[in-house]
């Protein structure tokens, strides 16, 4: 079950973090994975550790918000049977959390532009070959700021993260006749935190008492890229060990 030999996947912001192992889990059921960050040296060094294990795996590094290179960087390569659109956060901008009655309207846009921009740029440029040959797989990850809401300061990253959720749902619906299908994944708390005492005290507000991993987020995307997924369409699946419920 859930082997992806013979499909070629493309993961946007996958040169660390959950992208680097939604890259790795991938590449380990058999995809051949294209390893996009804004850095060639961390896409590649994702690529190698795929080759490590085995794997198949190329670096291809574009920004997403850049509809003209991702033509470019993927005109090289097969075609694309497996999107997973993860480049998110402030993109090439650090996101900075302000509450919004204190924002200016310049510092709303890097947020908007990677989290629903770049999903839209990705999805356009592949989604036509997918219904040309009968069979694709997106999948979006998302966040609890999306679907949920948080009060951190981040509203704009929340706008950004609930639009590409809506517009997956809407492009799944679109295509689900034509053997694509588009799912989200909202993620909670991720241990991607770097102070081990800050990991450990978010930690402790999570029902299952830890928080999110790589490997799990690459668990959850092998399953929606495969096969035996294709009834699983336009839906946003909830992966928070518990702390988001509705």
């Amino acid at each position: 079950m859930f082997d992806l030999s013979g499909k070629t996947a493309i993961v946007t912001g996958a040169g660390q973090n959950m992208g680097a192992g939604i890259a790795r889990t991938l590449a380990g059921q058999g995809a051949h994975v294209l390893v996009n960050d804004l850095f060639e040296d961390r896409a590649q060094s994702v690529v190698d550790e795929i080759a490590a294990a085995g794997g198949s795996a190329a670096a291809a590094a574009f920004d997403v918000t850049d509809r003209g290179a991702i033509g470019s960087a993927l005109g090289a390569h097969d075609p694309i049977d497996i999107l997973v659109n993860n480049a998110g956060n402030g993109g090439a901008e650090q996101m900075r959390p302000t509450q919004f009655k204190d924002m200016d309207p310049a510092d709303w846009d890097s947020a908007i532009e990677i989290n629903l921009r770049g999903v839209m740029n990705m999805c356009h440029v592949v989604i036509n070959p997918m219904v040309e040959r009968g069979w694709g797989r997106i999948v979006t990850i998302s966040s609890g700021a999306g679907n949920a809401g948080v009060g951190i300061g981040v509203a704009p990253y929340s706008a950004g993260k609930g639009g590409g959720l809506g517009f997956t749902r809407s492009l799944a619906l679109e295509n689900a006749a034509s053997g694509v299908t588009a799912n989200s994944v909202a993620l909670g708390l991720m241990n991607n935190v770097g102070n081990s005492d800050v990991t450990a005290h978010l930690a402790k507000g999570v029902p299952a008492k830890r928080l999110g991993s790589p490997e799990d987020v690459g668990a959850i995307c092998v399953y929606l890229a495969s096969e035996e997924a294709s009834w699983m369409t336009a839906q946003t699946i909830n992966l928070n060990g518990g702390s988001i419920t509705s």
